[in-house]
């Protein structure tokens, strides 16, 4: 067996390393898939608890003071750094092994659990309400903070029976160093030296004296960041019965960790807190589900129980990391289906182009294995012999590519990827003998024909294809009634589309010969023999050409739907950000904008068009409390923005009308209900008017509610743009300088800052909701807003789970075309010799060189159009059979919320996606049949002929 093995690699050297790099490729992208799959949703687990905010994300152990009925001294002590410290290890012991932290980011120590009120009268008011600020004397203050003025506080010593501090003297106020940030110092007025009096709830009043500026070290982390407060203030609300809410500031101060005792005295119930910087780097993809178990453990269950027998009986455990899994949990079910089509898609049309190398070999060797098994050889010999042949091939190769597939994509399961490299490995080691075994179990003459003309098909065939109808059929209703949003992988759903190409291709091999009948008959009766000559070759080819058929469809129809569910998603994407923005960038300001604004922006570089618009989002429709959009515009201008934004027009000359007292409108739907068909009296800030209903649209770009009316900006009387909308060069308007834009508008920021709403909810105060531009004004901010089309395209697209699974659906597409052309050189390199034997043949007869080109060309064209057709036909057929059970919205959009007028994002056919790759296979048949006429016609005719040879 050895010797046969050595003997046979060293006559056919090619084919073996042609095999070698088949398996090498195959295995590498079976091995990678599994792998590339937990790699992207590790990642995007990772990326998801990291881009939380710190006080969604941490882990926040709480526990009130020590018993009442202890001691004064002895309460104090354990406010001390020191025990809080020791309880601080305790709970680290007590973490499940999922739950893991960031020491250098994480803090414990005591706070005020209520802002206390500021009573000085020199501190801002911005409604007459005096501040409120906590008081946390926090450890690692040292590490965190870099002095800016003055220096860093100082403990007040132990605290003694009475309630006072030792060494205070006998007062009723008590009075600590604190140090402030400087958005605190700046925002409150606060400077080195600085006396805060506070109104205090203990026994004791407090006053807190300034002694040290900071600046916070890395402030975005979860030390400064887990309390908004620490690193900077913020305003709140206060509703006061029978007026509106009034608004006052809340910030911290910022105490030594050695004064944590002092807090006792001055609040009676100061709260101790352990924070856990969440570290996700450890977690998996499929660590998720455990690690929301011991989540709940820790918040509700045996965990808990744990950490209040070392830290006390009031301790609580809160985090929000749960409900990020969660998320996560619902983002994977929702694509998890859909990266499974892929899946099936391309590993059945490798494994078929693994079939086809071993047809191949089997074919080229058959005068060989003919030979042998006259000269005794058994079925189970000749198959051990090509066992081994492959074996030594193979294995290394598929050896290699799962290697390789382990080394690119790492820290991650081996299992999975072993299993497919080894799927692989015996597929490619079977598929020479079993192709082999199945065509020599009974002997052929060389009279019998098998072609597919000929050939017809046994009962086994006909129950397969029956087998496979019925399983594409059942597939196509469940995936049709079920859809994908259950988040359940389904074998038979997910195979849907390879089971709708595999009934396909065996139709069109069943109708295959019935056209090339019809055709053959009318050239039977012209006078060049080339013609029926191509068609009844192409008639001859062998019955066993249904694999490279089926190889072929399967690989086009996949890339089509990989490319059309690319271009749903993309088109979807397109859509979210019209919706979001109305043009490729806006600037809005509720206020007012300059006009001279327009003329400013019309510079910036990649700007084309500017068109300014007067929009009200409050205007009152009647006294039954309706509010709607109105969009005041030049409706040319409009039209023109429109057209480039691919958003409905407006008719413009509906809106100009006649110049009378009645103005023309174009109304949403809801609102051309509401107004009826005769006029009616607005009156809007730009002044009143009163409008008919001339038209009704769906939506506008110009503003993002659903309710609007939309009128002829020159039929105002006041009119001022609140708007600027501008269209602009490059994908999405990705070529406008924003930079430049917000230069030019005088702002940095894209919306309001969303902090102080944040601060509120930390102090355990009442946040303002909406008014973002009064919160900004009582900050001394501006109240622009900027907004770019391209930077909610691509915030739409910013988890690691969609960038992931696209690239594997490019993947896919790519390996679907791949494997397409290998299917086609395989299928036209099995009937190369045949093919070179019959043109020398002919050139002995006196065909040309020109002609016998053509020959090749006319005798391929059929099977590549055939299947060129097939795909593009079955591609479209499985995206519309199949397009009312994917749901891309997840996908697509990042389950982002605010898009409702998009619906559920369904898959569409793509057209490039399908004709590309039908196109490609043609173009590749073409050339392959072209350089096979070009080098049989440098051999000659008596290298290719030889008595005796049956070719």
């Amino acid at each position: 067996m050895t010797n046969w093995v050595r003997l046979r690699l060293r006559a056919a050297p090619g084919a073996a390393l042609a095999l070698g790099v088949l398996v090498l490729l195959t295995s590498f992208l079976a091995a990678a898939f599994p792998r590339g799959v937990d790699a992207y949703e590790s990642h995007a687990i990772r990326d998801q608890i990291s881009a939380a905010s710190p006080d969604r994300s941490a882990y926040q152990v709480t526990s009130g003071p020590p018993g009442a009925q202890r001691p004064q001294r002895e309460r104090a002590a354990a406010l001390a750094p020191g025990p809080l410290g020791e309880q601080y290890r305790e709970v680290r012991e007590r973490l499940p092994d999922l739950v893991r932290f960031d020491p250098a980011q994480s803090a414990y120590g005591v706070r005020t659990p209520e802002a206390l009120v500021a009573s000085d009268a020199w501190l801002p008011r911005p409604d007459g309400l005096p501040p409120k600020l906590t008081l946390t004397a926090q450890s690692g203050l040292a590490e965190h903070s870099r002095v800016r003025e003055g220096r860093l506080p100082r403990g007040t010593g132990p605290v003694t029976d009475d309630g006072g501090a030792e060494g205070a003297g006998q007062t009723d106020r008590l009075e600590v160093e604190a140090a402030v940030t400087r958005d605190t110092a700046k925002a409150l007025g606060l400077r080195i030296g600085s006396r805060v009096h506070l109104d205090a709830v203990g026994t004791t009043a407090l006053s807190a004296r300034i002694v040290g500026i900071v600046d916070p070290r890395a402030p975005q982390k979860t030390y400064w960041s887990i309390d908004p407060l620490l690193r900077s203030p913020g305003l709140a609300t206060e509703k006061v019965a029978g007026d509106t809410p009034k608004h006052f500031w809340v910030g911290a101060l910022l105490l030594s960790p050695d004064a944590g005792p002092s807090l006792l005295s001055a609040t009676g119930t100061p709260q101790t807190f352990w924070r856990l910087a969440n570290d996700p780097s450890h977690l998996t993809g499929r660590e998720v589900t455990r690690l929301r178990e011991q989540v709940a453990a820790l918040e509700n269950g045996p965990t808990l129980v744990a950490m209040r027998e070392a830290i006390g009986p009031t301790a609580a455990i809160s985090t929000e990391v749960d409900t990020i899994v969660g998320e996560f949990g619902d983002m994977r079910k929702a694509v998890a289906p859909v990266v499974a089509v892929a899946a099936f898609g391309v590993g059945t049309v490798a494994a078929i182009v693994l079939l086809m190398a071993g047809g191949l070999a089997a074919a080229r060797r058959r005068a060989e294995l003919t030979l042998l098994r006259s000269r005794g050889g058994s079925l189970v010999g000749v198959g051990r012999r090509l066992l081994a042949e492959t074996s030594v091939v193979a294995l290394p190769a598929a050896a290699l590519g799962f290697t390789l597939a382990v080394v690119l994509v790492r820290e991650v399961r081996l299992v999975p990827a072993l299993l497919a490299a080894a799927a692989v490995a015996a597929l490619a080691c079977c598929a020479l003998p079993a192709r082999a075994v199945a065509a020599h179990r009974r002997t052929l003459t060389s009279m019998e024909r098998t072609d597919v003309v000929r050939a017809k098909p046994s009962r086994r065939r006909v129950v397969a294809e029956l087998t496979a109808l019925v399983l594409a059929v059942g597939a196509v209703a469940a995936l049709r009634q079920r859809g994908t949003a259950s988040g359940e992988v389904d074998a038979l759903v997910s195979a849907a589309p390879v089971l709708v190409g595999a009934i396909a291709a065996l139709l069109l091999v069943r109708l295959y010969p019935l056209p090339l009948r019809l055709a053959a008959r009318p050239a039977t009766r012209r006078r060049g023999v080339l013609g029926f000559l191509a068609l009844a070759r192409a008639g001859r080819a062998q019955a066993t050409g249904a694999l490279p058929l089926l190889a072929l469809i399967i690989a086009l129809s996949t890339a089509s739907f990989g490319g059309s569910v690319l271009a749903g998603v993309d088109d979807a994407r397109e859509r979210a950000s019209i919706l979001a923005v109305g043009a490729d960038a806006r600037v809005d300001d509720s206020k007012g904008l300059p006009k001279k604004l327009a003329a400013a922006l019309r510079e910036v570089p990649g700007v084309r068009q500017v068109v300014p618009a007067h929009i009200e989002y409050d205007l009152w429709l009647n006294d039954d409390g309706d509010q709607v959009a109105l969009v005041a515009i030049d409706p040319a201008a409009y039209n023109r923005l429109a057209r480039h934004v691919g958003m409905g027009q407006v008719p413009e000359k509906a809106l100009r009308g006649d110049r009378g007292a009645v103005v023309p409108a174009i109304a949403s739907p809801g609102v051309a209900k509401r107004l009826g068909t005769g006029p009616q009296k607005l009156r809007p800030l730009g002044g009143d008017i009163t409008v008919k209903v001339a038209a009704v649209r769906e939506g506008t770009p110009a503003t993002q509610t659903s309710e609007y009316l939309l009128i002829d900006a020159d039929r105002l009387a006041r009119p001022y743009p609140t708007a600027m909308l501008m269209a602009g060069s490059g994908s999405h308007g990705s070529g406008i300088d924003m930079a430049a834009v917000r230069a030019a508008v005088g702002t940095g920021a894209t919306g309001a800052d969303r902090g102080a709403d944040a601060a509120a909810r930390a102090a355990g105060l009442t946040p303002r909701q909406g008014d973002d531009a009064g919160k900004a004004s009582a900050r001394g901010e501006g109240s622009v807003r900027v907004k770019a089309r391209a930077e909610e395209y691509a915030g739409l697209a910013d988890s690691p789970l969609q960038d992931g699974t696209e690239r594997l659906y490019a993947a896919a597409v790519a390996a679907g075309a791949g494997y397409a052309a290998l299917a086609v050189l395989l299928s036209l390199l099995q009937a190369t010799p045949e093919r070179t034997a019959l043109l020398a043949r002919l050139r002995t007869m006196g065909l040309t060189r020109r002609q016998g080109r053509r020959l090749l060309v006319l005798e391929a064209l059929p099977q590549a159009l055939l299947a060129a057709c097939g795909g593009v036909l079955v591609g479209y057929g499985t995206i519309r059979l199949l397009a009312p059970g994917l749901d891309l919205t997840r996908l697509a959009l990042s389950a982002r919320a605010g898009f409702d007028e998009l619906g559920t994002v369904r898959l569409h056919a793509d057209a490039l996606s399908l004709v590309i790759p039908a196109v490609g296979v043609v173009l590749l048949t073409l050339a392959v049949v072209l350089a096979q006429a070009w080098w049989s016609g440098r051999r000659k005719e008596n290298t290719e002929l030889r008595a005796g040879e049956s070719r």
